[in-house]
């Protein structure tokens, strides 16, 4: 059944691209293989970052991930020295995953690179659009995390 509101359509489309646009923001050329995190590895380090070292079990619950490909992707963090594990803080048996100076270092390098390509994009932008696509975006992000039920903290 069609839908009758196309303006959804648009926005489907509109995000769609948007998610293929983002990886421009960092062309392959600049740095090495090894310095560049992929994708799941730069959100991961986000998440750690901002909330603090995690246990596989506050992944999964933080990402709705399963523990194979949570393993996977921590064992490959591990191996590029972006995360360290440490016992629980807490006392918990659980270990968990903190970041790494190293692991701090290449997240604020792809970061910065993300806002250096945004910044290139919306060069033309007045400053009150920017800041009213943020609110929109960060609208859109939280409205999912509540469908979703895995809200996201935000320093």
């Amino acid at each position: 059944m069609p839908r009758v509101d196309k303006r959804l359509d648009l926005l489907e489309f509109e995000t769609m691209l948007l998610g293929r646009h983002m990886h421009m923001l960092n062309p392959r050329g600049r740095g090495t293989s090894e310095e560049r995190l992929d994708r799941s590895a730069y959100v991961l380090l986000s998440r750690i970052q901002v909330q603090g070292p995690m246990s596989i079990g506050e992944l999964r619950e933080a990402f709705g991930l399963d523990a194979s490909t949570l393993n996977r992707q921590t064992a490959a963090m591990l191996r590029a020295g972006v995360v360290e594990r440490m016992p629980d803080p807490e006392g918990g048996i659980a270990r968990k995953f903190a970041i790494t100076a190293e692991g701090k270092r290449r997240l604020d390098a792809h970061r910065a690179e993300n806002l250096d390509g945004l910044e290139k994009i919306m060069t033309d932008w007045d400053p009150e659009d920017v800041a009213e696509f943020a609110a929109y975006l960060s609208r859109f992000n939280r409205d999912i995390e509540r469908l979703d039920g895995r809200p996201w903290p935000r320093g």
